[in-house]
């Protein structure tokens, strides 16, 4: 395997557009990467990664992975005023459905299918001017009534779909791609030997045992775990809240919890009552960062609880996206589950 289908691999674990945008912490994760290449089990003949601005997937890979090795310290607790009122009302009510809608039942012999549609943007220039234009990679897991059992990964090819110039476009064709379709196994879930995690190298079991159901402390938990990542902490708050509950595998007191924790975020508003992704409707909560040129979002859908997918919204044109008009999304995950029969 080469050296960028084995980073195309740890990456699509989560296979969550993940955020590496601010110039600082993608040259101190390329750094962290250097690392994780050295020791990575990759057989057979490696190639160097290419340069950051090449694929920003790289960096994002090492942000995921840097996030493992950060030891949490004393952290001071952002303060307390909470998301607006009308976005704090839109996640208690997601919080309520969700306890009353009961988790779907996967009997013996079924699989829980974790339908995943993600897009997220890749870089070319590292001469001559930059371009960027957004690539899908969508997959579906299947997880077993055990998860102790054989899950089985379809993982579909990765494609560019979207491009902002006629040079990104040029660029996306002479690109690397990182793999074709596939579909392969592992026993609970230990794809290419890495575990399911939810953030900061917390396996998948072990936090919904051990995460509190109290929406403070599950916000103080969060804080904690993602102190000195992301442009600020209310922020990635924001994200990791994202990123345990597009696991789909995710009981609904957690999940109710999660959004009760996102309600006292302070930053947090609506950032659109109608929003659409990937065919479905639901409310978009977000938050500006990155100097407000960014805005995260997660999506939810209040009358049932579920959590339908988030996104990335370059709000001002700026450098680091050339040609990218403003209001796009510039990545975005959409999650559906479903109990089957069967698995491929």
């Amino acid at each position: 395997m080469k050296t960028e289908m084995h980073l195309s691999a740890l990456r699509d674990l989560d296979p969550a557009p993940l955020r590496a945008t601010d110039p600082t912490l993608r040259l101190r994760s390329e750094a962290r990467l250097q690392q994780i290449l050295a020791t990575a089990p990759t057989p057979g003949p490696q190639r160097q990664p290419r340069p950051v601005r090449r694929r920003v997937m790289l960096a994002s890979v090492a942000a995921l992975l840097l996030a493992g090795v950060i030891v949490a310290t004393d952290v001071i607790i952002p303060g307390k005023s909470g998301a607006s009122a009308e976005a704090a009302q839109v996640l208690e009510a997601t919080a309520s459905a969700t306890i009353t809608a009961s988790d779907p039942p996967v009997g013996p012999g079924q699989y829980l299918k974790i339908d995943t549609k993600a897009v997220y943007p890749s870089f070319g220039g590292l001469s001559g001017p930059p371009s960027v234009w957004l690539e899908q990679a969508n997959g579906q897991m299947y997880v077993p009534a055990d998860r102790n059992g054989q899950w089985t990964w379809n993982r579909e090819a990765r494609t560019p779909i979207v491009f902002f110039s006629d040079l990104a476009k040029e660029r996306a064709a002479e690109g690397n791609p990182m793999g074709k379709s596939q579909v392969i196994r592992a026993d609970k879930g230990a794809f290419y030997g890495s575990p399911q995690i939810i953030f900061n190298g917390m396996p998948l079991d072990d936090a919904i045992k051990s995460l509190p159901r109290d929406p403070g402390r599950l916000l103080d938990v969060i804080y904690k775990q993602t102190h000195g990542l992301g442009p600020n902490a209310e922020t990635e708050a924001l994200i990791s809240v994202a990123d345990i509950l597009r696991k789909g595998v995710i009981p609904a007191d957690l999940r109710a919890a999660l959004y009760k924790a996102a309600a006292l975020i302070p930053g947090v508003t609506v950032s659109d009552r109608q929003a659409t992704l990937d065919g479905r409707n639901g409310v978009a909560i977000g938050i500006s960062n990155w100097g407000g040129y960014l805005r995260q979002d997660i999506i939810v859908d209040p009358q049932n609880g579920l959590l339908i997918g988030e996104r990335t919204v370059l709000l001002r044109a700026n450098g680091e996206y050339p040609g990218v008009p403003e209001g796009t999304a510039i990545s975005w995950t959409a999650v559906e589950t479903s109990v089957v029969g069967s698995a491929p």
